[in-house]
Formats: C-alpha cells, sequence, structure tokens
C-alpha cells in the first residue's frame, strides 16, 4: 500500500455509522453493489477484514474498530477545514509562549503581559515558569517566543539571545501589621535584628541587597531563603519575617498580602529584561509587552502613596 484511498476510507466510515450497505448507499448515492466492490477493494488493499456478517446485518472486526477511531478523527478535522474556509473572516489566535523565572514579581509580569491580550489579532497564551537556564534552553529551540527574567542573558550561556530592558524599580521593605508594630527606631536602622526572608541565590538582587545592609551595618535575622516571588510574600504576609519587593507593585502589594510598607530603598533596583532568540522585537505581542512595560508598569517608580508614621510607613490617613 503506498497511499491511502480517501474515498474508500469515506465508504467504509459511512457503512460502519449507518449499519448498512443499502443505507450508506442512499446517503452516497451509490447503488449498494458499488459500495460493495470499493469496500473489498479498500479491504484488499489495506490486507484485513474490516466487517462481518452480524444476523441480518454488519458489525465491525477489530481492525474495522481501530481504522473507524482514526476515520472520525480524520473527517472532523475535515469538516473543520470546511468550516473555516466557509467563514473567512476566522482567524487562528496567534500562539504567544513566554517563560517567566521565578524570581520575578508574579504581578510585574501579570501587567507586562496581560496587554498581548488586547492587540488586534487574537492571541493564545501560554506562560511557563522556572529557572532562567531551563527557559533559555526552550527559547533556543523556539518554544518559547520570550523570557521574562530579573538579569540580562547570562555571557556564559552557548544559547542565542538578545536583552531588552523593558524597566526597573528601587525596593520596598514590607511586613505583617503586627510585626511592623512591633518594631522600634527610624528607618533603616530599624532593621537590625528584625526577622527578613531573603531572596534566594537565583534572584539577581541578592547580592546588592546583602552589600546595603552591608553598607549600613545592619545584620537582620535571617529566617528564610527563597527563590521564587510569590512565595517569600506569602511568608511575609504569615508575620515569618520582613521582605522586600519593587516599589512599582507597593499598592498591590500592601492590599493582596495585607502587610505596610516599612521603608523604601532606593539605591538598590529590581531590573526585568525580555530575552528574545530575535534582535528586534517583531511579534506582536512582544511589542505590546515592551509598550506596556515603558507606558505603564514603570512610567513613575511606583511610588506609594503613604505618610510616615513612629518610623515606618503605614497606611495613608491613619496618623
Amino acid at each position: 500500500m503506498t497511499a491511502l484511498n480517501f474515498k474508500h476510507l469515506r465508504y467504509f466510515w459511512t457503512v460502519a455509522k449507518t449499519g448498512s450497505i443499502v443505507r450508506a448507499g442512499e446517503q452516497l448515492h451509490l447503488t449498494p453493489q458499488s459500495i460493495s466492490g470499493q469496500l473489498r477493494e479498500f479491504e484488499a488493499t489495506l490486507g484485513v477484514k474490516l466487517l462481518r456478517r452480524a444476523g441480518r446485518g454488519l458489525e465491525l472486526t477489530d481492525a474495522g474498530r481501530r481504522i473507524l477511531s482514526y476515520a472520525e478523527e480524520i473527517f472532523a478535522i475535515g469538516d473543520e477545514l470546511l468550516d473555516v474556509l466557509r467563514d473567512q473572516t476566522a482567524k487562528k489566535p496567534l500562539p504567544f509562549k513566554i517563560g517567566i523565572t521565578d524570581s520575578v514579581s508574579k504581578s510585574i509580569a501579570c501587567r507586562l503581559v496581560e496587554p498581548a491580550l488586547h492587540i488586534a489579532e487574537p492571541v493564545r497564551l501560554v506562560c511557563r515558569e522556572g529557572r532562567l537556564s531551563s527557559l533559555l534552553a526552550d527559547l533556543a529551540v523556539h518554544r518559547l517566543d520570550m523570557v521574562i527574567a530579573d538579569r540580562p542573558m547570562p555571557a556564559n550561556m552557548n544559547v542565542r539571545g538578545y536583552s531588552h530592558l523593558l524597566g526597573e524599580s528601587d525596593l520596598m521593605v514590607f511586613g505583617g501589621r503586627r510585626l511592623a508594630n512591633g518594631l522600634s527606631g527610624s528607618f533603616p536602622a530599624l532593621l537590625d535584628n528584625a526577622p527578613l526572608l531573603l531572596p534566594g541565590e537565583d534572584v539577581a538582587i541578592r547580592f546588592r541587597l546583602i552589600q546595603w545592609f552591608e553598607a549600613n551595618k545592619l545584620r537582620p535575622d535571617i529566617v528564610g531563603e527563597f527563590d521564587d516571588s510569590a512565595l517569600i510574600k506569602a511568608f511575609g504576609q504569615t508575620g515569618a519575617g520582613l521582605f522586600v519587593a519593587p516599589t512599582a507593585i507597593a499598592e498591590q502589594v500592601c492590599r493582596q498580602y495585607d502587610v505596610v510598607a516599612i521603608g523604601r530603598i532606593d539605591s538598590v533596583a529590581e531590573q526585568v529584561y525580555a530575552i528574545t532568540a530575535e534582535r528586534r522585537m517583531t511579534h506582536p505581542a512582544i511589542v505590546a509587552v515592551s509598550q506596556a512595560a515603558r507606558r505603564d508598569v514603570f512610567k513613575s517608580g511606583g511610588t506609594p502613596n503613604r505618610t510616615r508614621n513612629n518610623g515606618f510607613i503605614g497606611e495613608a490617613g491613619t496618623g
């Protein structure tokens, strides 16, 4: 057998669905003799028996049942193709596959990517999360269109990629209300010996944050280390320790996790990059992400509307 005869497959499929050569002939506008001859030819080509007599009717053999399942899929796809051709306005969604490193704030990632869902052509968004090295490997073989990371493309990676700075934000220190109320002194001195949740070794700001503590002669009590930006906030919400997050999303962090802003570290910035396989951003969804970064996410640094209160930044208007 060199090729599948789809006309024969259609005859077999119709007989199997109707359960009768006579009824199949009525649907196909062919004589029963013609259909029987075509079926015998089809069986001879395949080298298997597809139908057998069962009383006054027909039933499928095991081979016939297997081939029928494939025929169902083939003709369903064919019907779908005809529907698309009938409706020339129907558009297949543009796939937009992105990878987001664990260390990037999920709130910032969402605000960056969400505008891509509102471009002129429909988009099907696929998000993957993981370590930068794994995501870059997927980018190299075109499983991803873009990677959002907190650092540029590493120089030692044997992968072709181009880094595009989307923006940056300095840091805010946050804590649960009970923990914040127990702190004394002014910022940043109040951080000395205070329980702290430190970003993990895979987070780009970790080293710069440690340098900032050393420069200010601060020794916070490190009670945990976290690579995942959402997990560190969840532990911070329980009052386990203070944590840092970009000032650009300070209002959202306070509202979502019911924490308060303790103080701002304006000399340490978290950067967000788009890493692509092409030098120029041509994918319309990637262009939308870049525009959103400049227009909305990083436009003003996100300074929260807070007032200082007894050494920490509390809710506006609480005094």
